[in-house]
């Protein structure tokens, strides 16, 4: 009697849905935690602050908090860090204070909302440079989900009320945006080797470093001030904001952000970080009362169809395999 070979067919189909479900789970819990931190920045940059300030305890916090798991998941393999040092240089730099200094320099001069919405058009970014890379011409879908995008964008401007647009703003949100695109590439690439632990740590531990020596040369302005902050009536020391940027709105949302990109690839991790947007204006709506013009809003709403229409289009280009450890 001839034994039946065992079906593998649906062991790999349920390990490759549960590594699914955790890297959603992943992806939700960074972009509700990373949402959080323009709302919570806000007041203290509007009490003395200052952008670099903020971003250098915040991302210093977090360096301190990541770095020992970091170096867990190393294991001694210190040849991985010296053959991706650029890679590790360019991601702190551009990934991890690029995106937050600009962003939080952008709210400063623009509300939450928009800034986020002109940060997210990130994902279609990361497409286009996809497709550069992989010689991917976009289909119908796709540009018109550009268009679409696009037309948002200018809505969120309020451009076409005639509404005074802060240029400085979004600039600041626009080079947030290619901090955002480098972001998703980085965290999703698994071909480095780098654990994902090992690269937030190191990203970090970068950025801190970078910020601390701009600080002590003078090029970076790091203000303080003492005084507490208010929330929607309820007053906070800046302490508190400031462990709470550090460890959730930063060491949580970068580690998480890396395992949920290794696990869904970065197209559609950075589809599903579309979400922070709408954490984002939820928290500010929240804390700070604030929410955008309903003309934002609905360019919000053409922003994210439009993303979506372009993740349809590029439907034919197989994703990366994600990782499952």
């Amino acid at each position: 009697m001839t034994a039946l070979a065992p079906d593998t067919t649906t062991g790999r189909h349920d390990r490759s849905a549960s590594v699914t479900r955790a890297g959603l789970l992943f992806a939700l819990v960074s972009a509700v935690s990373f949402g959080m931190s323009g709302a919570l920045a806000r007041p203290l940059l509007d009490s003395g602050w200052s952008a670099g300030a903020v971003v250098l305890v915040r991302i210093g916090l977090a360096a301190v908090v990541v770095l020992p798991f970091g170096l867990v998941s190393l294991r001694g393999r210190w040849g991985l860090l010296r053959r991706n040092a650029g890679l590790i240089v360019t991601y702190g730099l551009l990934a991890v204070v690029g995106t937050q200094f600009c962003y939080f320099s952008a709210v400063q001069y623009m509300q939450i909302g928009p800034a986020l919405l002109i940060e997210f058009t990130a994902p279609a970014a990361v497409v286009v440079w996809l497709w550069l890379r992989q010689g991917q011409r976009p289909g119908l879908v796709t540009l018109l989900g550009a268009a679409l995008a696009a037309l948002g964008l200018v809505l969120v401007l309020d451009l076409v009320s005639g509404a005074d647009l802060n240029v400085v703003g979004v600039l600041w949100a626009l080079a947030a945006m290619v901090g955002a695109a480098t972001y998703f590439v980085i965290s999703a690439d698994e071909s480095n080797g780098l654990p994902p632990m090992v690269l937030a740590a190191s990203g970090l531990v970068v950025g801190a470093v970078a910020l601390g020596l701009l600080g002590l040369i003078g090029l970076l302005p790091l203000d303080t001030a003492g005084s507490s902050v208010t929330y929607s009536g309820l007053t906070v020391a800046p302490w508190v904001l400031l462990v709470v940027l550090g460890l959730v709105t930063a060491a949580l949302s970068y580690t998480t952000g890396i395992a949920a990109g290794r696990r869904l690839g970065s197209r559609v991790a950075s589809f599903v970080a579309l979400s922070e947007v709408v954490a984002g204006v939820v928290w500010a709506w929240v804390l700070l009362d604030e929410l955008p013009r309903l003309v934002q809003l609905v360019g919000g709403l053409l922003i994210l169809a439009g993303v979506v229409a372009v993740k349809l289009g590029e439907g034919g280009v197989p994703p990366s395999d994600p990782v499952t450890d």
